[in-house]
């Protein structure tokens, strides 16, 4: 297909026109039925939120996740873009990605009535039709919507009601695409209402000029529930218009945790020294954030992110050991030899019997 480059070649192919949801919902069903899977390198949500968000997309629906930090969200909205086609032809040139075979914008139906089957078209590959923007509070309408450009209007000499003295913002830039909004109820209510149109109506609206082209764009949506009273909330229009809310949760069981943080973290080093560590180990590591869930001592409405676990991953490391636990620090032995120091586990049992340079600050409970 990427031979192609006018539109009446693209024309003569039999290229189909639809629009994104379909497009994801079509190769969503062809990969379930090549019993491939829809989202790799997540764990743990294999009868939970997968099936909601196949649902959602099945059902054509925009769709926001919520759950607290480190449950993967935004690795979930990144890897949708896996569901698009490979490459799909836009007008070369368009700033908001108009198909050849339909052109939207101002500037794209002059080019198509001036060039005929001459238009030339570009093919546009997957990655670049995903975009995001976290949402913060100096985030206004003209980042995402878009807004008149007064210098382009006076250069060209065109009123402020023509289209194409537009500048447009991220959203409009991502048309036939995926768009995504992390930290959704940081958003400004102000701005969260400039979203509405898009959702429901799906066209572009400038400053109440009479200006609308229809948008072709899947919006999805990220939050922390803990946000709809501490720092912001989502408007009730705004969520009558998201189809589909999924929760996400932690990891459930500490083998899915395992596997999680041996993904994750930095455990492959160039290194002379390689550090073996049992599953035991691995298995307490774990524990940790598992048994810090249920603490009454730790804030839950912030959670406990399943990052936790990484940085106290054992890991080989780059020929120093600075940066490594206590418990893994080598030193080098005058033999040559390498020897478990005193601040390591010989050091730690010497210490419970009374017997090293550790003794006192085990005695009174105060050992790990």
């Amino acid at each position: 297909m990427t031979a192609i480059h006018t539109l009446g070649e693209l024309r003569a192919s039999g290229y189909p026109i639809r629009s994104v949801k379909d497009e994801m919902r079509e190769n969503l069903l062809a990969t379930i039925a090549r019993r491939e899977t829809t989202f790799p390198g997540i764990h743990g949500y294999e009868r939970t939120v997968i099936p909601a968000i196949h649902n959602a997309i099945l059902s054509k629906h925009d769709v926001i996740l919520l759950g607290l930090r480190g449950q993967a969200k935004t690795r979930i909205l990144r890897s949708l873009t896996s569901l698009l086609d490979e490459r799909i032809p836009v007008v070369e040139g368009c700033e908001i990605n108009d198909s050849p075979l339909q052109p939207m914008c101002k500037r794209c139906r002059r080019l198509a009535t001036e060039k005929g089957d001459d238009l030339p078209v570009a093919w546009m590959h997957r990655d670049e039709r995903y975009r995001e923007k976290l949402a913060t509070p100096d985030v206004t309408v003209a980042d995402l919507v878009g807004d008149i450009d007064p210098i382009k209007a006076a250069n060209q000499r065109l009123t402020y009601a023509d289209e194409e003295v537009i500048h447009y913002g991220i959203i409009p830039r991502t048309n036939r695409g995926i768009f995504a909004i992390n930290e959704l109820p940081d958003l400004a209510p102000r701005i969260q209402v400039a979203l509405l149109n898009i959702l429901e109506e799906r066209d572009l609206q400038i400053r109440g000029f009479p200006v609308r082209i229809p948008m072709d764009v899947v919006l999805v949506f990220s939050a922390n529930p803990e946000d709809y009273t501490s720092r912001g909330n989502i408007i009730t229009p705004l969520k009558d218009r998201i189809d589909s809310q999924i929760l996400t949760h932690y990891p459930q069981k500490v083998e899915t945790a395992m596997q999680i943080t041996s993904q994750e973290a930095w455990t492959e080093r160039a290194s002379k020294v390689k550090i073996e560590v049992p599953d035991y180990v691995r298995q307490l590591v774990e524990q940790i954030a598992f048994v810090a869930r249920d603490s009454e001592l730790v804030d839950q409405s912030s959670g406990v992110s399943a990052r936790l676990t990484e940085p106290g991953a054992p890991r080989g490391h780059d020929g120093g050991d600075d940066d490594l636990p206590a418990p893994f620090r080598l030193r080098h032995a005058p033999s040559g030899d390498h020897r478990q120091s005193g601040d390591g586990v010989r050091g730690r049992a010497a210490g419970r019997r009374g017997r090293g340079p550790e003794a006192d600050r085990h005695r009174g409970g105060e050992a790990v």
